[in-house]
């Protein structure tokens, strides 16, 4: 009987209110910046769902399957930078609508997408609520899509010419128990080859997973900075020192990010809060929740190339 506790999922081919502690005072309030390029805005969005709906296509092969793929990539997308942006607008901080950025290449048909916020941050518990409110919104939509994605997909066994020459995709410990609940115990050797709306679902946690890792501008950056203040710049280091050697000896597809870090780490230091009060208790407990995503949605090694 084969060992149920690793799978093997595949894809074919083709394919608010400032707060106010101690004597520290708010800054007058800065009115959210949605800048006047609402048209480069709206055309990355629809040439991001134009790469993803091709990418889809050329999995597929199916214009129904494309658009399911293209719809339920986009909605994590959109819901993760939507959840920075009202926190935005909560804090009354500077901000522009997300950037998309498509790429009409496999295996997703997009980098994701990104929002900058300008000035300050006024306090921790801020940077806390809009470092996690992305994670949180995305994954509100990924967990579903992962689920029904899964049901609709394919188990498949060694040999089947649908497998040669296509990917494998890493687990995260969410989207092994996911896959538990969707499809239940396996047939000996069995895989999964997912439906293009899985590996929409599977891609939005593994971008959760990338966005949660605790090193510099990253949303787990904000958060950690949000705990531990300026000490949180050595275990920030640790990771960054942890994932190069994931690059160098676990899987090498990791040295792009790890460029796109060095350069946003900044020496390894967060920008300071105008407020350094530490966070209250329901935002510490919000800060470990966010950490313990990070270990559920982190995929060491997220693809491999199956061979021919």
């Amino acid at each position: 009987m084969k060992d149920d506790s690793h799978r093997s999922y595949s894809v074919p081919p083709e394919f608010g209110r400032p707060e106010v502690s101690g004597s520290w005072q708010p800054a007058p309030p800065r009115a959210p910046r949605h800048g006047g390029r609402l048209g480069l805005h709206l055309g990355l969005f629809l040439a991001t769902v134009a790469s993803t709906f091709f990418v889809g296509f050329l999995m597929s092969g199916d214009v129904g399957q494309a658009a399911g793929y293209s719809g339920a990539i986009m909605a994590i997308l959109l819901l993760h930078e939507m959840g920075h942006f009202v926190m935005c607008l909560r804090y009354r901080v500077p901000a522009t609508l997300p950037f998309f950025i498509p790429i009409p290449l496999p295996p997703f048909g997009t980098m994701g997408a990104v929002i900058r916020m300008r000035g300050q941050l006024r306090s921790r518990r801020s940077i806390l609520d809009i470092g996690a409110a992305g994670p949180l919104a995305g994954l509100a939509v990924a967990i579903p899509v992962v689920y029904f994605g899964l049901k609709i997909s394919t188990i498949v066994f060694p040999g089947d010419a649908s497998l040669e020459g296509g990917l494998t995709l890493g687990d995260s410990i969410l989207f092994w128990l996911i896959s538990q609940a969707a499809l239940g115990p396996l047939p000996p050797n069995a895989d999964i080859l997912l439906h293009p709306v899985a590996l929409a679902g599977w891609a939005g946690l593994l971008i959760t997973g990338i966005n949660l890792l605790p090193i510099g501008q990253l949303d787990g950056g904000h958060i950690l900075y949000a705990m531990l203040g300026e000490r949180a710049r050595w275990p920030g280091l640790i990771f960054l020192v942890l994932l190069t050697g994931l690059t160098l000896f676990v899987h090498r597809g990791w040295w792009l990010m790890l460029v796109l870090l060095v350069l946003v780490m900044r020496g390894g230091r967060h920008p300071p809060a105008e407020d350094p009060a530490p966070l209250d208790r329901s935002r510490m407990i919000l800060g470990l929740v966010m950490m313990a995503l990070f270990v559920l949605t982190f995929v060491p090694r997220p693809i491999t190339v199956n061979g021919p």
